[in-house]
């Protein structure tokens, strides 16, 4: 006797929403950083490579030449930053985390047009993507005390007043 088959749900499937050219140039810098982290590749073949992957046209290309190139250049000043917020040097971080975390605080400190908990977000939501089970916490921790530093008025302001 064949088995039933199972209940269908009457409730409507939820799609997830597309990702922005924002996003999708965040995921393309990150993996970037990666193989920068892990290979050591020199900055101009990563570029050349990501720009050769399947949907990057749909990337915000300036905001990822941005990342991309600003993370690296600037990755002794990130690390340096960071470092007042870590439990570990940058060194011993997954290169997942910290590329991640390489990004959340680029764009902390150099994307005034992104909002600290927007830069925080989608530095969160790459970590659960592409990193450890939780990862993403870390990151948020990280980047919030951060955010802090790096746009303490913005923080003050958006942060409900303690009675």
């Amino acid at each position: 006797m064949a088995e039933p088959a199972p209940p269908q749900s009457s409730a409507p499937r939820k799609r997830a929403a597309p990702k922005s050219a924002r996003r999708r140039s965040r995921e393309a810098a990150l993996q970037g950083l990666y193989e920068w982290l892990v290979a050591g590749s020199q900055p101009n073949a990563i570029d050349a490579h990501m720009r050769e992957q399947e949907g990057f046209d749909k990337c915000d290309a300036a905001h990822f030449d941005e990342l991309l190139r600003g993370c690296i250049a600037e990755a002794a000043d990130l690390d340096a930053l960071l470092a007042h917020h870590l439990d570990r040097a940058a060194a011993r971080l997954s290169p997942v985390e910290h590329a991640v975390l390489m990004i959340g605080a680029y764009e902390l400190r150099h994307c005034l047009d992104v909002p600290y908990k927007v830069a925080i977000n989608e530095a969160v939501e790459l970590a659960k993507s592409f990193g450890g089970t939780d990862g993403h916490k870390y990151v948020n921790g990280v980047l919030d005390k951060a955010a802090a530093q790096l746009r303490a008025s913005e923080v003050q302001t958006a942060r409900p007043r303690a009675h």
